[in-house]
């Protein structure tokens, strides 16, 4: 009998079944070209200053991208996590004029775990859409932030040397940003890659329905999972308010659509049960270079948001072939 050799595997798709299995090597190819042109627009321009700042902006937007990272992983979102953030700061900078940091911490953490627990309730117990559930109590805290931001507009507000120190600071040339940020990243990705947590939140994305009859209890997973996505964007505003230096009603909003840029690059699937944290960091650093890449060419703020709408659908679309062709 004639045994027939099967049909050799093309480059292209052995080229897309690497970067499917391996999505981090194409983006640190990604972020360096992009760093090699940035130095050819403007000569000079990289330099240790430079990748210092470039880190300090990119850390918020890196811990928000985390939140949305974990939340993909399930296949949802968490469009609540630009006005958590925004209120946690908020609540900070006015609370610690008059109160104990202790205690400003703690009223600043309050909303956020409120959010997160509404979030969760909503999506894991009576089945609301993530982008709906999120995007309502989004709606709700900000409109409450207009509300509280009547009751303390006479104290006015004060952001602590400390979080100045660690937003805008360095130590021998190092971000001190990264004494939090690198603890979090650690705990993200020791979360999605031991424990048990991380296999149920990846589980619950790859098939909702089997893992549910595995025994999973969904609810208490969704549950845990909005509560620390509001908690680590409650964290987050207060770092990034240490690097801005000035209370917003609007803070951290502008990065929300960012965050979800920089998850997507990153190589998490918004379908769920696929993608990682160390991406979604890359993911943020590769937006900070274009960033700059933006500003030196004067690329005004709505031409940046369509910049960053585009990729997110070409990254999605990308990836949707991708699979088809596995």
């Amino acid at each position: 009998m004639t045994m027939v050799a099967p049909a050799p595997v093309s480059f292209g798709r052995r080229l897309k079944r690497f970067m499917s299995d391996y999505p981090i090597v194409p983006l640190v190819i990604l972020l360096a070209a992009l760093v090699a042109f940035l130095q050819i627009m403007q000569p000079g321009i990289v330099n240790a200053r430079w990748i210092a700042s470039t880190i300090q902006f990119a850390i918020p937007l890196a811990l928000l991208a985390g939140c949305q990272t974990m939340t993909m992983l399930t296949g949802g979102i968490d469009m609540s996590v630009g006005t958590v953030a925004t209120v946690s700061a908020f609540v900070l900078t006015t609370q610690v004029v008059h109160n104990d940091p202790a205690v400003a911490f703690a009223l600043a953490m309050l909303p956020a775990i409120l959010v997160g627990l509404a979030n969760g309730i909503g999506v894991g117990i009576f089945r609301v859409h993530p982008l709906i559930m999120t995007l309502g109590t989004g709606l709700v805290a900000f409109g409450s932030l207009q509300v509280y931001q009547r009751t303390v507009i006479a104290t006015g507000f004060l952001v602590p040397d400390w979080l100045k120190w660690l937003g805008t600071g360095l130590s021998y040339g190092v971000p001190n940003s990264l004494l939090v940020f690198v603890p979090l990243a650690a705990l993200i990705i020791f979360t999605l890659r031991y424990t048990g947590f991380g296999r149920l939140l990846y589980a619950v994305g790859d098939n909702e329905k089997a893992s549910r009859l595995s025994g999973v209890k969904y609810w208490q997973v969704i549950l845990t999972l909005y509560v620390s996505s509001s908690i680590l964007a409650g964290i987050t505003g207060m770092l990034y308010i240490g690097l801005i230096k000035a209370a917003s009603l609007t803070l951290a909003e502008p990065l929300l659509l960012p965050a979800v840029a920089a998850t997507v690059i990153g190589g998490t699937s918004i379908f769920g049960g696929r993608g990682g944290y160390v991406g979604t960091i890359v993911g943020a650093l590769i937006l900070r270079v274009i960033t700059t890449i933006l500003t030196i060419l004067q690329i005004p703020e709505g031409a940046r948001m369509i910049i960053f709408g585009l990729i997110i659908l070409f990254v999605t679309a990308a990836y949707l072939r991708i699979i088809e062709d596995r």
